[in-house]
């Protein structure tokens, strides 16, 4: 767990008062930069101690054996693994011919302070030698939301006492090691040393290295170059090897004096260009930093930052924790996917090599929702990549006998990497995620162009999956069996509520999108009768409902199987209990029919979502980070305002407390995006019909207001909820929205304002597990 005693409680930044070595590699994933493109963990500029060493690249990875116990048709044979890449984080420091490393001499002070409005990390520290001699360390990190290649460091130094030489080596290191990846031999063989080395290039004040990585043969550009303020004294050097880069800078510092280093850092990569290309590239790019200057790379990121924060910032009154969280949470959804550009945007995001830095529906399900209203020009970008996979999509339908695009369960490039079939394959829910996710988009944005170029695409090849894996009984009941739904301790299941009801939503988005566009859906193949198929389908789903219980059933049969018992179980349970006696309970890894509810809402009633909330919360065990969000927002929307924002915390608090004990590895994107809609659709009650935004806001008592703004087709929307009203103003544009089942058009400029009365919950908040209700939200 992380010790939040040195962490303060701040409504816009994190800081690290102390610094705890225990927990380096938590905290190096809390302190993780990002613009999409280029990752930084937050490692110490020193480079150790660490946890978790790691400079990534969106897209960029290395393939590896899949091992497997007995072969099986349709298994994939190769998985891929993000790499760390060329480290230009590198600044060591000699203070007398000692290295600073905070382990050994005396550490009178040491701060990290990460700016949610700057976008910058900064690091004071004063630090004296075994031997006596004392310096002040400065740094300020940024990866510029600007300039998509470029990272930048400010580095400080100050003699605090004497005469005190200075050694400063700024270093580009390839093939740092790591951790071990895998107990797996060959695993680990594919991942160390990863990269072979090109090229390498230098001048006066930088270099440039490229390296190919072993399997894949991408081709990476790094390069740095500095900006120098320094004593007439000082000595410089460079000196470039196959995998290094180093510029030492040699100096006597006066009691007082200072010198300071600006470092500028430039990534790139290709899988088709050449080495002049992407060095060209590289150069270039640290030329036009150079040209901005610290400086104006400073302004340009608080400037990006600011016109962020005026369309998606959330504020709260009441609850400091959560205030604080939930930008926390903002600011890296943010930096996973602001300048990803058609990459895919990894679950982890680049803030730490966790899930072998795949993508999973995690993406399209949790954080495009916050994406597509805050930045859509990114959701747009993440849509864009799920589209230039879609070859690959096709190619896995047609090898498994289906028709269609059968995404994968998890990837980086698009090809399916997952080894265990019921946890990864079966889960075809993806695909109906990605239609949702486009659907969403277009109507937020209104893009007619994307609409018509790349959604109705993604949308009838995802359609024609359905068609394909799904079929009509006797009676005419639509039926999709041997599928593993979002709660993956309910695998192989018939008919899952979730999935049957997200394919029948493809699908008419499907039908839908082909008429508005009947050119495209001919040059697609779309013909009368597939229409007519995909429309008959839909209406006739199959839903599952247990008459006796009045309440869903997950999946057909599920509310007949055993309870399970979890008092003195051990979380998460699929580490301690067979899958077979997982599979064969009603106990759930997370929240399944509550997804289908939150959704799906306009299939069920209020009494309907009343009784399954008590039903599946009473079953649902959390050992999944994505559960949180959609219990807070269903328990907000049936009544149990209380639990709904212990299940916020829960969503938001996951990496700032490191919930699930795995922090290390990197951050819960879709759980950080998941405090926002456990807020903006859980207490502020909005969701999407038709095409326009309805609200139905309730707060818990611990919070007394809450504000918050979205884009929607190209206006601005800010609301501000209280107990007693809610206020809703435009901007930038008119709004039409449904306010307590009314529509009101909102003129730009305008607001409009509601009572709220209180909400009434239909029954008691109902108990969890044993040993998995929600802690009280901190104070």
């Amino acid at each position: 767990m992380i010790d939040h005693e040195c962490f303060p409680v701040e409504p816009w930044q994190l800081r690290e008062s102390s610094l705890g070595l225990a927990q380096l590699a938590q905290t190096e994933s809390l302190f993780a930069l990002s613009n999409g493109h280029i990752g930084l963990r937050g490692n110490l500029d020193e480079g150790e101690p660490h946890g978790i060493p790691g400079t990534y690249l969106g897209g960029l990875h290395e393939v590896r054996p899949l091992p497997y116990a007995e072969a099986g048709y349709g298994y994939p044979e190769s998985g891929q693994s993000v790499v760390s890449i060329t480290n230009g984080k590198l600044i060591r420091l000699l203070v007398d011919d000692e290295p600073l490393d905070v382990r050994y001499g005396d550490l009178r002070h040491h701060e990290r302070v990460l700016d949610l409005r700057a976008g910058t990390l900064t690091r004071d520290l004063e630090w004296t030698s075994p031997a006596g001699k004392a310096v002040r360390v400065r740094t300020v990190r940024l990866v510029s939301f600007t300039h998509r290649s470029i990272a930048a460091i400010s580095y400080e130094v100050e003699a605090l006492a004497d005469d005190t030489r200075i050694v400063l080596q700024s270093e580009l290191v390839a093939n740092e090691e790591q951790p071990p990846p895998s107990d797996d031999p060959r695993v680990s063989a594919a991942l160390t040393n990863p990269l072979v080395a090109v090229s390498s290039d230098q001048d006066d004040a930088g270099a440039i290295l490229l390296h190919r990585t072993k399997g894949t043969g991408l081709l990476i550009g790094a390069g740095m170059d500095h900006l120098f303020e320094l004593p007439d004294s000082a000595v410089l050097e460079q000196d470039v090897r196959d995998d290094w880069a180093r510029t030492t800078i040699a100096v006597t510092l006066q009691a007082g004096e200072r010198l300071r280093v600006v470092k500028l850092l430039a990534y790139g990569w290709s899988g088709s260009r050449t080495e002049p290309a992407i060095r060209d590239q590289v150069s270039a790019a640290l030329t036009s930093a150079r040209a901005q200057g610290w400086d104006g790379l400073v302004q340009q990121q608080r400037e990006a930052l600011d016109a962020f924060w005026a369309g998606a910032d959330v504020y709260l009154e009441g609850d400091p924790v959560l205030q604080q969280a939930v930008r926390f949470g903002l600011f890296h959804v943010l930096q996973s996917g602001a300048r990803a550009e058609r990459r895919a945007i990894a679950a982890k995001g680049l803030t730490g090599p966790g899930y072998d830095g795949h993508a999973f529906w995690d993406t399209e399900g949790f954080v495009l929702p916050v994406l597509t209203l805050t930045v859509p020009h990114a959701a747009r970008d993440a849509l864009l990549w799920r589209h230039s996979i879609l070859d690959k999509a096709r190619e896995r339908a047609k090898v498994l006998g289906l028709q269609g695009a059968a995404f994968p369960w998890r990837t980086i490039a698009g090809d399916e990497c997952s080894a265990y079939w019921p946890a990864g394959t079966a889960a075809f829910h993806v695909n109906a995620d990605i239609a949702y996710a486009v659907e969403r988009y277009r109507a937020a944005t209104a893009d007619e162009a994307f609409d018509r170029d790349i959604g109705i695409e993604l949308l009838v090849e995802t359609a024609r999956l359905w068609r394909s894996l799904g079929h009509h009984d006797r009676h005419g009941t639509w039926h999709i069996d041997g599928v593993t739904g979002p709660d993956e301790y309910s695998a192989l299941a018939d008919d899952n509520v979730f999935t049957n009801l997200m394919a029948a939503r493809n699908l008419r988005a499907a039908a839908a999108a082909c008429m508005r566009h009947p050119h495209r859906a001919e040059d697609l193949g779309v013909d009368p009768e597939e229409l007519e198929a995909w429309r008959d389908a839909a209406a006739s789903v199959a839903i599952p409902y247990a008459e006796d219980l009045q309440v869903h059933s997950q999946a057909a049969g599920f509310t007949r199987y055993r309870e399970f018992d979890t008092r003195g179980a051990s979380f998460p349970l699929f580490l301690t209990v067979p899958y077979g006696l997982l599979y064969a309970s009603q106990v759930c890894k997370q929240a399944d029919l509550l997804l289908a509810l939150h959704w799906c809402g306009e299939s069920f009633t209020a009494e309907d979502k009343a009784r399954n909330v008590d039903y599946y919360e009473r079953r649902t065990v959390r050992d999944s980070s994505l559960s949180a969000t959609t219990q807070a927002v269903m328990c907000a929307e049936v009544g149990h305002l209380e639990l709904a924002h212990a299940y916020a915390h829960e969503a938001a608090l996951i990496d700032l407390r490191d919930l699930q004990d795995n922090g290390a590895n990197g951050l819960h994107m879709a759980s950080l995006a998941g405090a926002w809609s456990a807020l903006v659709e859980g207490f502020g009650g909005m969701r999407e019909n038709d095409g326009r935004l309805s609200f139905d806001p309730a707060l818990p008592s611990g919070i007394t207001r809450l504000q918050f703004h979205l884009r929607w087709r190209g206006a601005l929307l800010h609301t501000d909820i209280t107990h007693e009203r809610a206020s809703f103003t435009a901007d930038d544009g008119d709004l039409t929205l449904l306010l307590g089942g009314e529509e009101v058009l909102l003129p730009s400029g305008s607001t409009h304002t509601i009572a709220l009365t209180p909400r009434t919950a239909l029954l008691p908040p109902p108990p969890q597990p044993p040993g998995r209700a929600p802690a009280a939200p901190e104070r």
